[in-house]
């Protein structure tokens, strides 16, 4: 997991502006995750095969956002956040919008909520840097074992997240 996230914000935030923009998010066609250009990431790699990859979009704007892979475990009770990324027009200096990153991980916290987890998440960090940065912006919680970099999201840091955002789903 290497995504920065730059400003908690209700929704997405233009970053010229200080507009705050509505959104929506929704399970990602094969057609959208073809057609991506200048992502870090594949999204058609096999690696997310077992995975629900979401988008976040702007109301009235196809334009994807931001992406996040998910795995649904219920043997933990968690959900699994493989892989979260802003869109290339979201990263830099010269960003559209802020609060993507935020956006994506309360959304992973929200779906798994609604399956009976209580909001439970987990993910594995790229670095300790990341760890800290997830754990001051998010409230996350270090887990290490398994992963050297394993992070969570508890039942009361996803609520928090769930309660600050304001997003809808398609």
């Amino acid at each position: 997991m290497d995504i920065e996230i730059d400003k908690l914000t209700p929704c997405l935030e233009k970053a010229s502006t200080g507009e705050i923009v509505s959104t929506n998010f929704l399970i990602a066609e094969d057609a959208d995750l073809s057609s991506l250009t200048g992502w870090l990431f594949n999204w058609k790699d096999p690696f997310l095969k077992d995975s629900i990859i979401y988008k976040v979009i702007v109301d009235g704007d196809n334009r994807i956002q931001g992406l996040i892979a998910m795995k649904d475990e219920p043997d933990n009770k968690a959900i699994y956040v493989k892989v979260a990324e802003s869109a290339p027009h979201n990263k830099g200096n010269n960003k559209e919008y802020l609060g993507t990153g935020g956006h994506l991980f309360a959304i992973a916290s929200l779906v798994s909520l609604s399956k009976g987890y209580g909001g439970f998440v987990y993910m594995d960090a790229k670095n300790r840097r990341l760890v800290d940065h997830y754990i001051e912006i998010l409230g996350a919680s270090f887990v290490g074992g398994v992963h050297p970099y394993r992070i969570s999201i508890s039942e009361t840091a996803a609520k928090r997240l769930i309660e600050f955002y304001d997003f809808k789903e398609d």
